[in-house]
């Protein structure tokens, strides 16, 4: 695994290579001398991340929803979805951490890996967000920046605004403008710097310590307990647990430290939110009601990728989180529809088995499995093990595994989010 900082220098040099292609139309940032350097990139990504003063309201931060504390995930106190006393501001998908999220890589459609796929094809990996539609994180904070359901800014220009009246002004003007001008002249380039900014920062040592009981454990310096034992016994049985096929916890042959990700796409079937209108079965297109939520979230075939909505087979999915500390979320899958660890792990193992306790009944009295998709998407849902039942009918994992598979889990926690985890 490269460090981050050889990544920050690889970021920032791509951004002043690209500005000599990019046309006059809309130029890139680029670097002036010895400025920007990465110090000043980190500073300025961590004074913006944390200052409520970028959105439209003037309350919410970037810190608001990816809590330092927290892991860069939401906080006890965060809905995840996100929602505020706006009803318009509803979030649709679970906030996820940002920790690790650095090493996520572009998005292919096709992977080819000889460690993890053996030449096989492993189908599409990568990208930010959870449809993987974003390449970079620059291109990935642009995104609440802008949207209107959370930091809300109506356009460049308004968020140039907002950064040239905060107290971080005068670096960020020192930092980023052109010899003899003013950056602040151009709402472009200032979010051109603040996207690099955030990535930047993204990549500091904050953001990947690689410091959970479990890597100490890989390195000697840390004892299991038998439960815990037992449940990595489980995650890595292809017969039980199969964990290990989408979250792999070994280190590579290189010595890298493991990502439990494989920055996949899966559609795992998750149930519908609860709070959300149902989907109407009399509908062909995949609409709901015309409440709020009507739009039903397909995932990667709607994440504007070219040629991917032409494929039935990619709606559905959403890429694989890290599970590294999967223990502080407080909601689980793509749209937070599962409100426990404990739960999700128990999901996977009975969906299939046991699909009264997770999806709604119709009228008829029988189960709507998978009922946050249209027909069309139900073939596409992963049936492998562990949602593939025993012979005889029994799911892969009783109540006692469960509970084994969840002590191993929490070993993932990093050390400075563990009195969160323990909360």
């Amino acid at each position: 695994m490269r460090p981050a900082r050889a990544l920050v220098r690889g970021a920032v040099a791509a951004l002043a290579l690209s500005t000599a292609f990019a046309g006059a139309a809309e130029p890139g940032p680029r670097a002036y001398g010895d400025r920007p350097s990465v110090a000043q990139l980190t500073a300025l990504g961590r004074a913006m991340f944390n200052d409520p003063g970028l959105s439209a309201g003037g309350r919410l931060a970037c810190a608001s929803c990816h809590d330092p504390a927290t892991a860069f995930g939401p906080n006890a106190h965060t809905p995840s979805p996100f929602a505020d006393a706006d009803p318009g501001h509803a979030g649709t998908r679970a906030i996820p951490s940002l920790r690790y999220a650095q090493f996520a890589g572009r998005f292919t459609e096709h992977t080819v890996d000889d460690e993890e796929t053996h030449g096989a094809d492993g189908g599409p990996t990568g990208g930010f967000t959870w449809d993987g539609r974003a390449d970079t994180a620059r291109e990935q904070a642009r995104i609440p920046l802008f949207d209107a359901r959370e930091m809300g800014n109506a356009d460049e220009a308004a968020l140039a605004r907002r950064v040239a009246a905060a107290p971080y002004a005068a670096r960020f003007r020192q930092a980023f403008s052109p010899p003899g001008c003013d950056v602040f002249g151009d709402a472009k380039q200032v979010v051109a710097w603040v996207a690099l900014a955030f990535e930047v920062y993204e990549q500091a040592p904050e953001f990947a310590p690689f410091d959970s009981r479990y890597d100490r454990f890989l390195a000697g310096r840390a004892t299991l307990s038998p439960a815990e034992r037992r449940g990595l016994a489980l995650y890595r049985d292809a017969a039980k647990g199969n964990c290990e096929t989408c979250h792999p916890s070994r280190r590579s042959s290189s010595g890298r430290a493991p990502l439990f990700t494989d920055a996949g796409f899966i559609a795992v079937g998750a149930p519908r939110r609860a709070d959300l209108p149902p989907l109407d079965p009399s509908l062909r297109s995949p609409v709901a009601s015309r409440a709020r939520g009507a739009e039903v979230d397909l995932g990667l075939c709607r994440a504007g990728r070219t040629g991917l909505a032409d494929d039935p087979s990619f709606c559905g999915r959403f890429r694989t989180p890290t599970l590294r500390n999967v223990a502080l979320r407080a909601s689980f899958f793509h749209n937070g529809s599962v409100h426990s660890l404990r739960d999700a792990v128990a999901f996977y193992a009975t969906r299939d088995t046991d699909p009264a306790r997770w999806y709604p009944r119709r009228a008829d009295g029988g189960v709507h499995a998978y009922d946050d998709l249209p027909p069309g998407s139900v073939p596409y849902v992963d049936r492998e093990v562990p949602f593939e039942p025993l012979p005889d009918g029994r799911p892969r994992l009783d109540d006692a595994e469960i509970d084994d598979l969840v002590a191993f889990l929490r070993t993932l926690t990093d050390a400075d989010a563990a009195p969160a985890a323990a909360r």
